[in-house]
């Protein structure tokens, strides 16, 4: 078993891997939090939601308080050494959709790739928007886990069976919440249910189904201190028996009234009419 190492002093910032990897570089700054820069980025992001750059941003501004401790008491354990030695970076595992195709037929695997490729995504991609703010990379342990935040987005909508219509981003990101909590989670999560709701008149309902998410998630244990290769080998309706991820019947609800209303639920929110609003 692998033994975490510290500096003689006590500050709990300087404690590091097995392997010298310390827990946090000295160079990373203090998060700060910015409620107006959130709000400004969260107006840009009502005019594109495909505008990803803006999520990361939101999330830069709003830190969550309880990120460091989660963070901290996983690398720094031996399951989180195993975690780092088997999949130190997610990105090349999940776009290998040709080894993911060889496990079987049914598993979360075939369902992350039909999911990924339907929607015409790669892991690389979102890699590439996060990239695109120009933070430096300080090659510590809050990195890693902040990228295995990052990088299991999309699985997440796979193992929730949520979409990326609007209702459904909103959805996954209040799963993500109740898994790791965050402001930032909270407002584009709710924020988002709330201008679906101003723009789309309709008997859906909306704040159930986001609520719903919120329970799901916090119901279901932490994907992210997960073997992701484990989890893409499992049967798909097996690992969410095992999450405890139950059908987000709500969600279905909404897409069920507003075929009903003749409202396309992937094509809720007229662009124009969003620009319009937030500005």
């Amino acid at each position: 078993m692998t033994e975490v190492q510290t500096l003689p002093h006590a500050d709990p910032n300087a404690a590091c891997a097995s392997d010298g990897t310390l827990f946090r570089n000295p160079a990373r700054p203090e998060a700060k939090r910015d409620v107006g820069k959130a709000l400004h980025h969260f107006r840009e992001l009502l005019k594109d939601k495909e505008d990803t750059e803006q999520v990361f941003h939101i999330y830069d501004a709003l830190p969550s308080k309880t990120f460091l401790p989660r963070a901290r008491a996983l690398t720094l354990s031996p399951k989180g050494e195993e975690l780092r030695a088997s999949e130190p970076f997610l990105p090349p595992i999940l776009d290998d959709h040709d080894a993911l195709r060889q496990l079987p037929a049914g598993s979360v695997a075939h369902a992350y790739v039909d999911f990924m490729e339907r929607e015409g995504l790669t892991a690389a991609g979102l890699v590439a928007e996060s990239d695109k703010m120009g933070r430096p990379k300080y090659g510590d342990l809050i990195e890693w886990y902040g990228f295995r935040q990052r990088d299991t987005h999309d699985l997440m909508h796979v193992l929730t069976g949520y979409g990326r219509d609007a209702l459904g981003e909103q959805c996954v990101l209040l799963f993500t919440h109740g898994q790791s909590p965050s402001h930032g989670h909270l407002l584009l999560g709710y924020a988002g249910a709330f201008n679906i709701k101003k723009q789309v008149k309709s008997r859906a309902p909306v704040y159930r189904a986001v609520r719903e998410a919120h329970r799901i998630g916090k119901a279901c244990p932490s994907i992210v201190e997960m073997s992701v290769r484990e989890l893409l080998a499992m049967d798909l309706q097996d690992a969410r028996q095992k999450l405890h991820i139950t059908v987000p019947k709500w969600y279905r609800r909404c897409h069920e009234v507003w075929r009903s209303e003749g409202v396309d639920p992937y094509d809720l929110l007229d662009k124009e009419l969003t620009k319009k609003m937030a500005t």
